[in-house]
């Protein structure tokens, strides 16, 4: 039924992938993410998942996904809420993308805010690491997270398809379930899914209290992350037109989750999304162009945090995000890319706990980016883009953000080059440099209140310039059959990165504050530490490496290895001190072993203790984590199956990331086992 594995279904693509023979052609991604020519060549870091690559590394959140890959860490706040990081850099600075088109979700204001998105309803992750805004813009200093679903099919679908997925177990006890349908006649293409997932409070090894904050008297919660359950469910419909030269389509999906705050005792979050998506290309035209694409996203978000039953404080996010790619006609040797993006955000905090005004964002760009086959070996890129941002507060009459009374206006601008030099057919050189500019957002301008997520009187400043950064990499990459991988080094110079830096000084919290920093439930007036978005120089840098290593292949089975590992160091250089919340050292190595109808693989996780640490944060300790999973491929009539188990944390280490503002009252999961059942026709 199915003529090709590229018009499976996102579920289908995957199953497919992990039912293929060994001696399948491996299809190569095209990561339109860092490179919209589709060079494979590509000069930016950047990393695929999809597949079975995807299939083992999912979890309930896209931070959780994303956690063991090269450069990118977890903000971890259980089970409920985690986004990633990427080379130590998070909030804002971090894109996160779907089918190209931001978001417009809360999650970069606070650490407690979940990305409302279910990773099991993705086809494919794209991960840039560096500075990626020349394309996205300047919130993506520090990377871009592009997750795909295919809710727009992009390709003609003929007949019906569908998968299905099943889950149980887990260190949390997820109950997961979720589908996808799609049919067409080679013309039209309809898509839909569905997504439930349920999660029990997390179970922990020892405490959930580091020793450094537990009281020896009321030590807390044993074996068990209190309030950390949670449920996620979704939905999408989805369709497109194709003809001979492009398609045209639109969807709409639904998000809606419930899940406790791991920092509050009784607090949950309870949030909705509905998301509306336009796509089109336009293929083979004449003229200046040869293509045209167009994306475009529509989103209205709320969460309310809720106490004993009281909704507390509203966050509502609404707006629009539209982007257009045309591909010009080669100019001599150049290749290229013009393109604009708008966008336009309206944010609102209502209730006890807002401690940012009700703002309108509105950002304008123009980007180009030029491609250059110089020789045989090498190739060049380079581009610019331009930004007008206008964030423009009100505050309501909220005598808290009496100096939020005018609109501030910031024009940035990014250049990048890159170049990729083949030394043989093995080894290849891959270079970028980047300056980019990130204007302030409205909470780093106009905060102004406890902020009980982090513990902390967050307090902005409407006269914060600009954040310049100039950012380099080189990569020594490698490919002869046995052995694929690279090793790089970064290095990152902010001449004002913008950071959220102790004041010294004590701020009366609200008359309900739930936690000082040592996240104590004081349900009282209490004194909380303040904290000031100032401009600081600033420096991250660090290295990143992998490599597969196909070892054998014979009647036993296929054999290969897999390694990589990540080493970041940020400083403050105003202070002298280290920034917070950065990921040690971290070493991966997994063994895979295939033969026939069964897969397995064994995984091996080392984290060294973090020490370098700013004055107000602890450390981590180091842990090592052994994972273990096996697979099953079979087929019922026309339809194949797999069924898998999964164990992760086999020795029941306690890990706690230095990534995650709750180091010290929320550790990672314990010993876990999964088992789940996967189907595709």
């Amino acid at each position: 039924m199915l003529s090709s594995p590229l018009r499976l279904s996102p579920l289908a693509a995957a199953l497919w992938l992990a039912s293929a023979p060994s001696h399948a052609v491996e299809l190569q991604p095209q990561v339109i993410t860092a490179n919209p020519l589709g060079n494979t060549q590509l000069a930016a870091p950047s990393t695929v998942l999809e597949g079975d690559a995807l299939l083992q590394q999912q979890h309930g959140s896209l931070g959780e996904t994303l956690n063991k890959q090269p450069g990118v860490a977890s903000t971890w706040f259980g089970p409920g809420a985690s986004r990633p990081v990427i080379r130590g850099l998070d909030g804002d600075r971090i894109r996160i993308l779907r089918n190209g088109v931001g978001a417009l979700d809360a999650s970069s204001l606070s650490y407690d805010h979940a990305v409302p998105l279910d990773p099991v309803t993705v086809e494919r992750v794209e991960i840039v690491r560096g500075p990626a805004a020349l394309l996205y813009g300047g919130n993506a200093i520090g990377g871009v997270v592009n997750t795909f679903d295919n809710r727009i099919p992009d390709t003609p679908i003929e007949g019906i398809q569908g998968a299905g997925e099943l889950r149980y177990g887990g260190a949390d006890t997820t109950r997961s379930s979720a589908g996808k349908l799609e049919a067409g006649n080679g013309v039209f293409a309809l898509h839909l899914d569905a997504n439930s997932r349920q999660f029990n409070d997390l179970r922990i090894p020892g405490y959930a209290r580091s020793s450094k904050v537990r009281d020896a008297d009321a030590p807390g919660s044993r074996h068990r992350l209190e309030n950390s359950d949670g449920r996620q469910d979704g939905g999408a419909v989805g369709g497109s037109y194709h003809w001979d030269h492009g398609y045209a389509g639109l969807s709409y999906s639904r998000y809606d989750s419930n899940y406790g705050s791991v920092a509050e005792s009784g607090v949950r979050l309870d949030m909705q999304q509905d998301h509306y998506a336009f796509a089109s290309e336009l293929r083979d035209l004449e003229g200046p162009f040869s293509s045209v694409k167009v994306d475009a996203g529509y989103t209205d978000y709320q969460h309310r945090e809720i106490e004993s039953g009281e909704v507390h404080t509203t966050f509502k996010n609404k707006g629009y995000e539209a982007r257009i790619e045309a591909r010009h006609q080669p100019i001599g040797p150049l290749e290229g890319v013009i393109g604009a993006q708008v966008s336009r955000n309206e944010f609102s905090a209502l209730g006890e706990e807002a401690f940012v005004p009700h703002t309108d964002t509105d950002s304008l760009a123009l980007f180009m980016l030029e491609q250059w086959q110089a020789t045989e070996r090498l190739n060049l890129s380079f581009g610019a883009r331009l930004e007008h941002t206008r964030v423009d507060p009100d505050a309501k009459g909220n005598e808290d953000f009496a100096g939020a009374d005018s609109a501030s206006s910031f024009n940035a601008a990014s250049l990048s080059s890159g170049a990729v030099y083949q030394l043989d057919p093995v080894w290849s050189l891959a270079a970028n440099l980047g300056y980019t500019e990130r204007a302030p957002t409205f909470y780093e301008l106009y905060a102004n209140g406890a902020h009980v997520a982090t513990g902390a009187y967050e307090v902005g400043d409407p006269n914060l310039n600009k954040e310049k950064a100039i950012s380099g990499d080189l990569a020594l990459r490698f490919d002869n059959g046995t052995h694929k991988g690279s090793v790089g080094v970064f290095y990152s110079h902010f001449r004002n990165y913008i950071g959220l830096i102790g004041s010294g000084n004590l701020r009366e919290g609200h008359d309900h504050d739930h936690e000082e920093e040592d996240h104590d439930h004081d349900h009282d007036h209490g004194e909380i530490p303040e904290y000031v978005y100032q401009g600081v120089r600033a420096r991250f840098y660090g290295i990143e490496a992998q490599d597969r290593w196909q070892l054998l292949k014979n009647r036993y089975g296929s054999f290969a290895l897999e390694l990589s590992g990540d080493y970041t160091r940020a400083k403050n250089l105003d202070s002298g001190e280290p920034l917070p919340r950065i990921a040690p050292l971290r070493l991966n190595s997994g063994l895979l072993w295939e033969l026939e109808r069964w897969q397995a693989r064994v995984d091996v996780q080392h984290a060294a203790s973090q020490r370098r640490t700013a004055s107000n944060e602890s450390g981590t300790d180091g842990y090592t984590t052994l994972g273990a999973s096996v697979g099953y491929r079979f087929e019922v009539g026309q339809s194949q199956w797999l069924a898998f188990v999964r164990g992760e944390n086999l020795t029941d280490q306690t890990v706690r990331y230095a990534s995650s503002i709750l180091r010290d009252i929320a550790p990672a999961p314990g010993r876990s086992v999964e088992v789940g059942l996967r189907t595709t026709f």
